[in-house]
């Protein structure tokens, strides 16, 4: 509706837009989240726990709707037919740009349990949106360098530690865990660092999902193997902003979690090796998948 305005008046009105959404929602879980904290009723709290949820979803559901109609975003989604917003997933997915979350929020919000990311300790004091995080019980971990580590041995497993407490209380509430496998964001330059077998991937990190799938037992019901495809290449929050974005693709396909995903993977070599060979499998499947959803972008999703 707002896509043919100037970009000059288009782009300050859409980042007002989205400043209020995010202040008068986070004023809103603030307020919630202080009622939660007082109460001293069980029942009390989770429902209030509930209340904080759909606040965040309403959030997202008024930025998917900004995105609808300031930009002309073409978006080709396979694979939402039979998912369960009762249901408990583990959500895979290629990371290349923060673009990744938006879109995975506009594409799972209110299908599927609120997705919750693990986040670095130090987002926590970003402002407005940290605290937000930590009264919708996104975990945050605190990870240390191989430096760190050498100096300070008593340090190592701190961060297995806070996610097995992460996942203890997610196997008390509706969720969807959120993994991105790979660690960190693909750049050609990591892939290349990393002399990645894979054409559009980075080597997924094995141990922590293998740790989530243990720590959360069967709380979880099925895997959703998540890939997005830019047509038009790398993209920024900005360029999603600013309209320049024109077109994303995703499929989606959930896996069965077998038995045999579950062990100790520190101890145990037998299931070490089994898992990876799991998620080597997942990755070659998913970097072929990639390849089929990569091309030009189409001619009608073309915008200014």
């Amino acid at each position: 509706m707002f896509a043919s305005l100037p970009r000059l008046i288009r782009v300050p009105l859409v980042v007002l837009l989205l400043t209020v959404n995010v202040v008068v929602h986070v004023l809103l879980l603030f307020a919630l989240t202080l009622v939660k904290l007082v109460l001293p009723w069980r029942a009390a709290r989770s429902a209030c726990s509930q209340g904080l949820v759909a606040i965040a979803e309403s959030w997202i559901g008024f930025n998917n709707l900004l995105f609808d109609l300031f930009t002309r975003i073409r978006w080709q989604v396979e694979g939402l037919d039979g998912l369960r917003p009762d249901g408990n997933y583990l959500v895979l997915c290629n990371h290349q740009s923060w673009v990744d979350i938006p879109v995975l929020q506009k594409v799972f919000n209110r299908r599927i349990p609120f997705l919750r990311f693990f986040l670095k300790q130090q987002l926590i004091w970003v402002p407005l949106l940290g605290p937000a995080w930590w009264a919708l019980d996104f975990p945050f971990m605190k990870r240390y360098s191989r430096e760190t580590l050498e100096r300070h041995p008593e340090l190592r497993g701190k961060d297995m530690e806070a996610t097995r407490r992460a996942c203890e209380k997610f196997r008390r509430m509706q969720v969807s865990v959120m993994n991105f496998a790979e660690g960190t964001r693909f750049t050609p330059a990591k892939h290349d660092a990393q002399a990645s077998p894979y054409r559009h991937l980075l080597r997924p990190k094995a141990g922590g999902l293998a740790f989530v799938l243990d720590a959360m037992g069967d709380a979880l019901h099925a895997i959703l193997d998540v890939s997005i495809v830019y047509p038009e290449g790398p993209c920024s929050m900005k360029d999603l902003v600013a309209g320049r974005v024109h077109e994303v693709r995703v499929h989606v396909s959930e896996r069965p979690i077998e038995a045999s995903l579950r062990g100790d993977y520190e101890a145990d070599p037998v299931f070490r090796e089994h898992f990876q060979t799991w998620v080597n499998e997942l990755w070659r499947a998913k970097d072929a998948c990639i390849e089929r959803m990569s091309g030009p972008v189409s001619e009608t999703a073309r915008g200014d």
